[in-house]
Protein backbone atom coordinates (compact mmCIF):
# COMPACT_ATOMS: atom_id res chain seq x y z
CA UNK A 1 0.00 0.00 0.00
CA UNK A 2 1.37 3.41 -0.95
CA UNK A 3 2.72 5.47 1.90
CA UNK A 4 0.47 8.45 1.11
CA UNK A 5 -2.64 6.27 1.20
CA UNK A 6 -1.68 4.78 4.57
CA UNK A 7 -1.23 8.21 6.09
CA UNK A 8 -4.81 9.16 5.19
CA UNK A 9 -6.17 6.96 7.96
CA UNK A 10 -4.75 9.14 10.74
CA UNK A 11 -5.49 12.84 11.06
CA UNK A 12 -3.91 15.31 13.47
CA UNK A 13 -5.51 13.53 16.43
CA UNK A 14 -5.90 9.85 15.61
CA UNK A 15 -8.55 8.29 13.39
CA UNK A 16 -11.78 10.26 13.28
CA UNK A 17 -15.02 10.40 11.34
CA UNK A 18 -18.75 9.86 11.27
CA UNK A 19 -19.69 6.73 13.26
CA UNK A 20 -20.56 3.76 11.03
CA UNK A 21 -18.98 5.40 7.98
CA UNK A 22 -15.40 4.92 6.80
CA UNK A 23 -13.00 5.12 8.55
CA UNK A 24 -15.03 4.86 11.76
CA UNK A 25 -16.48 1.40 11.20
CA UNK A 26 -16.29 -1.74 13.36
CA UNK A 27 -14.23 -3.42 10.65
CA UNK A 28 -11.58 -0.68 10.73
CA UNK A 29 -11.63 -0.66 14.55
CA UNK A 30 -11.04 -4.43 14.57
CA UNK A 31 -8.15 -4.04 12.13
CA UNK A 32 -6.76 -1.14 14.18
CA UNK A 33 -6.80 -3.34 17.27
CA UNK A 34 -4.97 -6.10 15.47
CA UNK A 35 -2.47 -3.72 13.87
CA UNK A 36 -1.78 -1.96 17.16
CA UNK A 37 -1.36 -5.32 18.87
CA UNK A 38 1.21 -6.39 16.31
CA UNK A 39 3.14 -3.10 16.43
CA UNK A 40 3.23 -2.92 20.23
CA UNK A 41 3.96 -6.64 20.69
CA UNK A 42 6.99 -6.33 18.45
CA UNK A 43 8.47 -3.74 20.81
CA UNK A 44 9.19 -6.14 23.68
CA UNK A 45 8.80 -9.74 24.82
CA UNK A 46 6.52 -11.07 27.55
CA UNK A 47 2.89 -10.36 28.36
CA UNK A 48 1.25 -7.39 26.71
CA UNK A 49 -1.62 -5.17 27.80
CA UNK A 50 -3.40 -2.14 26.44
CA UNK A 51 -5.67 0.27 28.33
CA UNK A 52 -8.93 1.24 26.60
CA UNK A 53 -11.01 4.25 27.64
CA UNK A 54 -13.91 6.10 26.07
CA UNK A 55 -16.19 9.08 26.41
CA UNK A 56 -20.01 8.90 26.54
CA UNK A 57 -20.96 8.57 22.85
CA UNK A 58 -23.39 5.83 21.95
CA UNK A 59 -21.01 4.45 19.32
CA UNK A 60 -18.22 3.98 21.88
CA UNK A 61 -19.64 0.58 22.87
CA UNK A 62 -19.30 -0.64 19.27
CA UNK A 63 -15.72 0.53 18.86
CA UNK A 64 -14.68 -0.63 22.31
CA UNK A 65 -15.84 -4.19 21.55
CA UNK A 66 -14.15 -4.21 18.13
CA UNK A 67 -10.84 -2.92 19.48
CA UNK A 68 -10.87 -5.44 22.32
CA UNK A 69 -11.56 -8.26 19.84
CA UNK A 70 -8.71 -7.16 17.60
CA UNK A 71 -6.20 -6.79 20.42
CA UNK A 72 -7.14 -10.04 22.17
CA UNK A 73 -6.88 -11.92 18.86
CA UNK A 74 -3.23 -10.83 18.75
CA UNK A 75 -2.51 -12.12 22.25
CA UNK A 76 -2.84 -8.74 23.99
CA UNK A 77 -4.70 -8.39 27.29
CA UNK A 78 -7.02 -5.39 27.44
CA UNK A 79 -7.90 -3.23 30.44
CA UNK A 80 -11.21 -1.33 30.21
CA UNK A 81 -11.52 1.86 32.24
CA UNK A 82 -14.97 2.91 30.97
CA UNK A 83 -15.90 6.57 30.48
CA UNK A 84 -12.81 8.50 31.62
CA UNK A 85 -11.19 11.74 30.42
CA UNK A 86 -8.45 11.34 27.81
CA UNK A 87 -5.76 12.49 30.29
CA UNK A 88 -7.06 9.84 32.69
CA UNK A 89 -6.42 7.16 30.08
CA UNK A 90 -2.87 8.48 29.59
CA UNK A 91 -2.35 8.35 33.36
CA UNK A 92 -3.75 4.82 33.78
CA UNK A 93 -1.59 3.65 30.85
CA UNK A 94 1.52 4.79 32.71
CA UNK A 95 0.29 3.58 36.09
CA UNK A 96 -0.37 0.05 34.80
CA UNK A 97 2.90 -0.05 32.85
CA UNK A 98 0.80 -0.90 29.79
CA UNK A 99 2.22 -1.18 26.29
CA UNK A 100 -0.24 1.43 25.05
CA UNK A 101 -3.46 3.27 25.75
CA UNK A 102 -6.43 3.85 23.45
CA UNK A 103 -9.06 6.57 23.85
CA UNK A 104 -12.34 6.33 21.93
CA UNK A 105 -13.56 9.90 21.50
CA UNK A 106 -14.14 12.69 19.00
CA UNK A 107 -13.27 15.30 21.63
CA UNK A 108 -15.43 18.43 21.19
CA UNK A 109 -17.52 17.06 18.30
CA UNK A 110 -21.12 15.92 18.69
CA UNK A 111 -22.25 12.33 19.19
CA UNK A 112 -22.45 11.33 15.51
CA UNK A 113 -18.66 11.64 15.19
CA UNK A 114 -16.16 9.43 16.94
CA UNK A 115 -12.45 8.79 16.95
CA UNK A 116 -9.70 6.45 18.09
CA UNK A 117 -6.42 7.81 19.39
CA UNK A 118 -3.44 5.96 20.76
CA UNK A 119 -0.98 6.63 23.57
CA UNK A 120 2.46 5.13 23.96
CA UNK A 121 3.52 3.34 27.14
CA UNK A 122 4.84 6.72 28.37
CA UNK A 123 1.42 8.32 27.89
CA UNK A 124 2.36 10.39 24.82
CA UNK A 125 0.44 10.40 21.57
CA UNK A 126 2.08 8.23 18.95
CA UNK A 127 4.69 9.52 16.54
CA UNK A 128 3.81 9.94 12.87
CA UNK A 129 6.08 6.99 12.12
CA UNK A 130 4.27 4.60 14.47
CA UNK A 131 0.86 5.74 13.20
CA UNK A 132 2.09 5.06 9.70
CA UNK A 133 3.19 1.54 10.65
CA UNK A 134 -0.25 0.84 12.12
CA UNK A 135 -2.05 2.32 9.09
CA UNK A 136 -0.08 0.16 6.64
CA UNK A 137 -1.08 -2.97 8.55
CA UNK A 138 -4.74 -1.87 8.60
CA UNK A 139 -4.83 -1.38 4.84
CA UNK A 140 -3.03 -4.66 4.21
CA UNK A 141 -5.40 -6.37 6.69
CA UNK A 142 -3.56 -9.70 6.66
CA UNK A 143 -2.62 -10.89 10.12
CA UNK A 144 -2.57 -14.65 9.48
CA UNK A 145 1.15 -14.95 10.15
CA UNK A 146 0.86 -13.06 13.48
CA UNK A 147 -2.10 -14.77 15.17
CA UNK A 148 -1.15 -16.65 18.36
CA UNK A 149 -2.19 -20.17 19.27
CA UNK A 150 -5.59 -20.58 20.91
CA UNK A 151 -4.09 -20.78 24.41
CA UNK A 152 -2.23 -17.48 23.91
CA UNK A 153 -5.26 -15.33 23.02
CA UNK A 154 -5.56 -12.23 25.21
CA UNK A 155 -8.25 -11.64 27.82
CA UNK A 156 -10.24 -8.58 28.75
CA UNK A 157 -10.74 -7.20 32.26
CA UNK A 158 -12.06 -4.02 33.85
CA UNK A 159 -10.03 -1.56 35.91
CA UNK A 160 -12.53 -1.17 38.73
CA UNK A 161 -10.70 1.64 40.52
CA UNK A 162 -9.85 3.80 37.47
CA UNK A 163 -12.08 6.70 38.56
CA UNK A 164 -10.65 6.78 42.07
CA UNK A 165 -7.05 6.52 40.91
CA UNK A 166 -7.46 9.36 38.43
CA UNK A 167 -9.26 11.54 40.99
CA UNK A 168 -6.40 11.10 43.46
CA UNK A 169 -3.86 11.80 40.73
CA UNK A 170 -5.57 15.09 39.83
CA UNK A 171 -5.86 16.20 43.45
CA UNK A 172 -2.19 15.35 44.01
CA UNK A 173 -1.20 18.11 41.57
CA UNK A 174 -2.17 20.57 44.33
CA UNK A 175 -0.09 21.26 47.45
CA UNK A 176 -0.75 18.96 50.38
CA UNK A 177 -3.67 20.23 52.45
CA UNK A 178 -4.86 22.66 49.78
CA UNK A 179 -8.65 23.13 49.80
CA UNK A 180 -11.21 25.20 47.92
CA UNK A 181 -13.31 26.06 50.96
CA UNK A 182 -15.69 29.02 50.47
CA UNK A 183 -15.15 29.03 46.70
CA UNK A 184 -18.27 28.82 44.51
CA UNK A 185 -17.58 26.83 41.35
CA UNK A 186 -19.86 26.18 38.37
CA UNK A 187 -18.99 23.12 36.26
CA UNK A 188 -20.16 22.25 32.74
CA UNK A 189 -19.21 18.63 32.04
CA UNK A 190 -20.42 18.66 28.41
CA UNK A 191 -22.35 15.43 29.09
CA UNK A 192 -18.99 13.84 28.45
CA UNK A 193 -16.17 11.94 30.10
CA UNK A 194 -15.78 14.30 33.08
CA UNK A 195 -19.38 13.91 34.26
CA UNK A 196 -18.45 11.57 37.13
CA UNK A 197 -14.93 12.58 38.15
CA UNK A 198 -15.11 16.39 37.89
CA UNK A 199 -17.91 17.00 40.44
CA UNK A 200 -16.29 14.56 42.88
CA UNK A 201 -12.90 16.27 42.67
CA UNK A 202 -14.28 19.72 43.43
CA UNK A 203 -16.61 18.42 46.14
CA UNK A 204 -13.77 16.53 47.83
CA UNK A 205 -11.77 19.77 47.81
CA UNK A 206 -14.65 21.38 49.75
CA UNK A 207 -15.80 23.80 47.04
CA UNK A 208 -19.44 24.81 46.71
CA UNK A 209 -20.20 23.14 43.39
CA UNK A 210 -23.01 23.68 40.88
CA UNK A 211 -22.96 21.11 38.09
CA UNK A 212 -24.43 21.33 34.58
CA UNK A 213 -24.45 18.92 31.64
CA UNK A 214 -23.64 15.85 33.76
CA UNK A 215 -26.35 13.46 32.51
CA UNK A 216 -25.05 11.84 29.33
CA UNK A 217 -27.46 9.72 27.31
CA UNK A 218 -25.10 8.78 24.48
CA UNK A 219 -26.47 11.47 22.18
CA UNK A 220 -26.13 14.75 24.10
CA UNK A 221 -22.35 15.01 24.42
CA UNK A 222 -21.19 18.56 23.52
CA UNK A 223 -24.78 19.41 22.55
CA UNK A 224 -24.95 23.18 23.12
CA UNK A 225 -22.79 22.72 26.21
CA UNK A 226 -19.16 22.34 27.20
CA UNK A 227 -16.02 24.24 26.26
CA UNK A 228 -17.31 25.27 22.82
CA UNK A 229 -20.59 26.62 24.20
CA UNK A 230 -19.68 28.87 27.12
CA UNK A 231 -23.22 30.21 27.52
CA UNK A 232 -24.20 27.42 29.92
CA UNK A 233 -21.42 28.09 32.40
CA UNK A 234 -21.70 31.88 31.96
CA UNK A 235 -25.38 31.74 32.88
CA UNK A 236 -24.55 29.49 35.83
CA UNK A 237 -21.96 31.92 37.19
CA UNK A 238 -24.47 34.77 37.09
CA UNK A 239 -27.30 32.71 38.57
CA UNK A 240 -25.23 31.39 41.50
CA UNK A 241 -23.00 34.47 41.89
CA UNK A 242 -20.08 32.10 41.60
CA UNK A 243 -16.38 32.89 41.80
CA UNK A 244 -15.55 30.93 38.68
CA UNK A 245 -17.04 28.79 35.93
CA UNK A 246 -15.31 25.81 34.33
CA UNK A 247 -16.38 24.16 31.06
CA UNK A 248 -14.79 20.95 29.76
CA UNK A 249 -15.07 19.39 26.32
CA UNK A 250 -16.41 15.89 25.68
CA UNK A 251 -13.22 14.03 26.54
CA UNK A 252 -11.97 16.40 29.23
CA UNK A 253 -8.59 17.30 27.75
CA UNK A 254 -9.46 20.97 27.28
CA UNK A 255 -11.02 23.60 29.50
CA UNK A 256 -12.47 27.08 29.13
CA UNK A 257 -13.00 29.18 32.26
CA UNK A 258 -15.35 32.04 33.10
CA UNK A 259 -14.56 34.79 35.62
CA UNK A 260 -16.88 36.18 38.29
CA UNK A 261 -18.29 38.65 35.73
CA UNK A 262 -19.12 35.78 33.33
CA UNK A 263 -16.32 36.81 30.95
CA UNK A 264 -14.64 33.95 29.09
CA UNK A 265 -11.02 33.13 29.92
CA UNK A 266 -9.62 30.99 27.10
CA UNK A 267 -6.54 28.81 26.77
CA UNK A 268 -4.23 31.69 25.84
CA UNK A 269 -5.09 33.56 29.01
CA UNK A 270 -4.84 30.42 31.16
CA UNK A 271 -1.36 29.87 29.73
CA UNK A 272 -0.32 33.44 30.51
CA UNK A 273 -1.64 33.27 34.09
CA UNK A 274 0.17 30.01 34.77
CA UNK A 275 3.39 30.98 32.96
CA UNK A 276 3.64 34.18 34.99
CA UNK A 277 3.07 32.37 38.30
CA UNK A 278 5.51 29.59 37.42
CA UNK A 279 8.18 32.09 36.39
CA UNK A 280 7.75 34.05 39.63
CA UNK A 281 8.28 30.82 41.58
CA UNK A 282 11.20 29.60 39.44
CA UNK A 283 9.14 26.66 38.13
CA UNK A 284 8.92 27.61 34.44
CA UNK A 285 11.55 25.38 32.91
CA UNK A 286 13.98 27.26 30.66
CA UNK A 287 11.71 30.30 31.05
CA UNK A 288 9.84 29.00 28.00
CA UNK A 289 6.18 28.71 27.04
CA UNK A 290 4.98 26.80 23.96
CA UNK A 291 1.81 27.90 22.14
CA UNK A 292 0.53 27.55 18.56
CA UNK A 293 0.57 29.86 15.58
CA UNK A 294 -3.15 30.48 16.23
CA UNK A 295 -2.62 31.99 19.68
CA UNK A 296 -3.75 35.59 19.99
CA UNK A 297 -1.12 38.29 19.46
CA UNK A 298 -2.01 39.54 22.92
CA UNK A 299 -0.33 36.43 24.36
CA UNK A 300 2.80 37.22 22.36
CA UNK A 301 2.93 40.77 23.72
CA UNK A 302 2.19 39.57 27.25
CA UNK A 303 5.09 37.12 27.18
CA UNK A 304 7.39 39.80 25.79
CA UNK A 305 6.46 42.10 28.67
CA UNK A 306 7.09 39.34 31.22
CA UNK A 307 10.41 38.34 29.69
CA UNK A 308 9.20 34.82 28.91
CA UNK A 309 10.39 33.08 25.75
CA UNK A 310 7.48 32.01 23.53
CA UNK A 311 7.89 29.11 21.10
CA UNK A 312 5.15 28.51 18.53
CA UNK A 313 4.13 25.19 17.00
CA UNK A 314 1.67 23.92 14.42
CA UNK A 315 -1.97 23.73 15.51
CA UNK A 316 -2.67 20.55 17.49
CA UNK A 317 -1.68 19.55 21.01
CA UNK A 318 0.58 16.76 19.72
CA UNK A 319 2.69 19.41 17.96
CA UNK A 320 2.71 21.56 21.09
CA UNK A 321 4.03 18.59 23.07
CA UNK A 322 6.65 17.88 20.42
CA UNK A 323 8.01 21.44 20.76
CA UNK A 324 7.82 21.22 24.55
CA UNK A 325 10.03 18.14 24.45
CA UNK A 326 12.38 19.74 21.91
CA UNK A 327 12.83 22.85 24.08
CA UNK A 328 12.60 21.14 27.48
CA UNK A 329 9.55 23.21 28.44
CA UNK A 330 7.03 22.16 31.08
CA UNK A 331 4.13 24.41 30.02
CA UNK A 332 2.38 24.68 26.68
CA UNK A 333 -1.03 24.69 25.07
CA UNK A 334 -3.58 26.10 22.69
CA UNK A 335 -6.12 28.91 22.64
CA UNK A 336 -8.83 26.23 22.48
CA UNK A 337 -8.07 25.20 26.07
CA UNK A 338 -5.61 22.33 25.69
CA UNK A 339 -3.07 23.13 28.39
CA UNK A 340 -0.20 20.74 29.08
CA UNK A 341 1.57 20.79 32.43
CA UNK A 342 4.40 18.39 31.68
CA UNK A 343 5.27 18.17 35.38
CA UNK A 344 1.94 16.42 35.92
CA UNK A 345 0.65 14.78 32.73
CA UNK A 346 1.69 13.96 29.17
CA UNK A 347 -1.34 15.45 27.45
CA UNK A 348 -3.82 18.29 27.91
CA UNK A 349 -5.78 17.86 31.14
CA UNK A 350 -8.76 20.15 31.68
CA UNK A 351 -9.12 19.26 35.37
CA UNK A 352 -5.46 19.81 36.21
CA UNK A 353 -5.46 23.10 34.29
CA UNK A 354 -8.55 24.41 36.09
CA UNK A 355 -7.17 23.47 39.51
CA UNK A 356 -3.87 25.23 38.84
CA UNK A 357 -5.72 28.45 38.05
CA UNK A 358 -7.88 28.09 41.18
CA UNK A 359 -4.76 27.50 43.25
CA UNK A 360 -3.24 30.73 41.93
CA UNK A 361 -6.48 32.58 42.72
CA UNK A 362 -6.50 31.25 46.29
CA UNK A 363 -2.79 31.77 46.97
CA UNK A 364 -2.74 35.33 45.62
CA UNK A 365 -6.19 36.32 46.89
CA UNK A 366 -7.07 37.41 43.35
CA UNK A 367 -10.27 37.24 41.36
CA UNK A 368 -10.00 35.49 38.02
CA UNK A 369 -10.76 38.76 36.24
CA UNK A 370 -7.71 40.33 37.90
CA UNK A 371 -5.46 37.48 36.81
CA UNK A 372 -6.89 37.49 33.29
CA UNK A 373 -5.93 41.14 32.83
CA UNK A 374 -2.39 39.93 32.15
CA UNK A 375 -3.42 39.45 28.50
CA UNK A 376 -4.98 42.20 26.42
CA UNK A 377 -6.57 40.41 23.48
CA UNK A 378 -6.09 41.89 20.03
CA UNK A 379 -9.06 42.09 17.66
CA UNK A 380 -9.00 39.22 15.18
CA UNK A 381 -10.42 38.52 11.75
CA UNK A 382 -10.52 34.96 10.41
CA UNK A 383 -11.79 34.20 6.89
CA UNK A 384 -11.98 30.71 5.37
CA UNK A 385 -11.56 30.62 1.59
CA UNK A 386 -12.36 27.54 -0.48
CA UNK A 387 -9.43 26.70 -2.77
CA UNK A 388 -8.88 24.40 -5.74
CA UNK A 389 -5.37 23.36 -4.65
CA UNK A 390 -2.87 23.87 -1.85
CA UNK A 391 0.45 25.09 -3.28
CA UNK A 392 3.05 26.41 -0.87
CA UNK A 393 2.06 29.97 0.10
CA UNK A 394 5.57 31.23 -0.63
CA UNK A 395 5.33 29.80 -4.17
CA UNK A 396 2.56 32.29 -5.05
CA UNK A 397 4.45 35.60 -5.65
CA UNK A 398 1.39 37.88 -5.69
CA UNK A 399 0.05 36.41 -2.43
CA UNK A 400 3.46 36.48 -0.77
CA UNK A 401 3.84 40.15 -1.72
CA UNK A 402 0.37 41.07 -0.41
CA UNK A 403 1.07 39.36 2.93
CA UNK A 404 4.38 41.25 3.23
CA UNK A 405 2.58 44.52 2.44
CA UNK A 406 0.01 43.95 5.19
CA UNK A 407 2.67 42.90 7.70
CA UNK A 408 4.54 46.14 7.00
CA UNK A 409 1.34 48.15 7.48
CA UNK A 410 0.79 46.54 10.91
CA UNK A 411 4.17 47.95 11.99
CA UNK A 412 4.91 45.06 14.35
CA UNK A 413 1.72 45.59 16.35
CA UNK A 414 -0.25 42.71 14.91
CA UNK A 415 0.28 39.70 12.73
CA UNK A 416 -0.84 37.87 9.61
CA UNK A 417 -1.30 34.12 9.33
CA UNK A 418 -2.26 32.45 6.06
CA UNK A 419 -2.44 28.66 6.24
CA UNK A 420 -4.32 25.72 4.80
CA UNK A 421 -6.73 23.50 6.68
CA UNK A 422 -5.27 20.07 7.37
CA UNK A 423 -8.47 18.26 6.39
CA UNK A 424 -10.35 20.51 3.94
CA UNK A 425 -9.63 22.46 0.77
CA UNK A 426 -9.69 25.69 2.68
CA UNK A 427 -7.18 28.49 3.10
CA UNK A 428 -7.48 30.33 6.41
CA UNK A 429 -6.65 34.03 6.42
CA UNK A 430 -6.20 35.43 9.92
CA UNK A 431 -5.15 38.94 10.88
CA UNK A 432 -4.80 40.46 14.35
CA UNK A 433 -4.21 44.12 15.09
CA UNK A 434 -5.32 47.05 17.21
CA UNK A 435 -8.04 48.38 14.91
CA UNK A 436 -10.94 46.09 13.94
CA UNK A 437 -11.93 48.06 10.84
CA UNK A 438 -8.34 48.23 9.62
CA UNK A 439 -7.70 44.49 9.93
CA UNK A 440 -11.02 43.65 8.25
CA UNK A 441 -9.93 45.74 5.26
CA UNK A 442 -6.50 44.06 5.24
CA UNK A 443 -8.01 40.58 5.49
CA UNK A 444 -10.33 41.25 2.54
CA UNK A 445 -7.36 42.38 0.46
CA UNK A 446 -5.53 39.10 1.10
CA UNK A 447 -8.70 37.05 0.58
CA UNK A 448 -9.20 38.60 -2.87
CA UNK A 449 -5.68 37.54 -3.88
CA UNK A 450 -6.26 34.00 -2.60
CA UNK A 451 -9.52 33.73 -4.55
CA UNK A 452 -7.89 35.03 -7.73
CA UNK A 453 -4.84 32.78 -7.55
CA UNK A 454 -6.16 29.49 -6.14
CA UNK A 455 -9.85 30.03 -5.37
CA UNK A 456 -12.24 27.11 -5.69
Amino acid sequence: MEEGVAKKLFGTDGVRGYANEYPMTPEIALALGRAAGRVFCNKRHGDHRVVIGKDTRLSCYMFESALISGLCSMGVNTLMVGPLPTPGVAFITRAYRADAGIMISASHNQYMDNGIKFFSSEGFKLSDEMEHDIAKLVFKNDFADSLPDSDKIGKNSKVVDAYGRYIEFVKATLPRGFMLKDMKVVLDCANGATYTVAPLIFQELDAEVYVYSDKPDGLNINDKCGALHSGVVQKGVIEHRADVGIAFDGDGDRVIMVDENAQVVDGDTILAICANEMKNNNKLRNNTLVATVMSNFGLVKSMEALGIKLITSQVGDRYVIKEMLNHDSNLGGEQSGHVIFMDYNTTGDGLVSALQVLRIMMETGSKLSDLAAIVRKYPQVLVNVEVSSKPDIDSIPVLKAKIAEVEKALRGDGRVLVRYSGTERICRVMIEGKNQGEIEYMAEAIVEVVKKEIGG
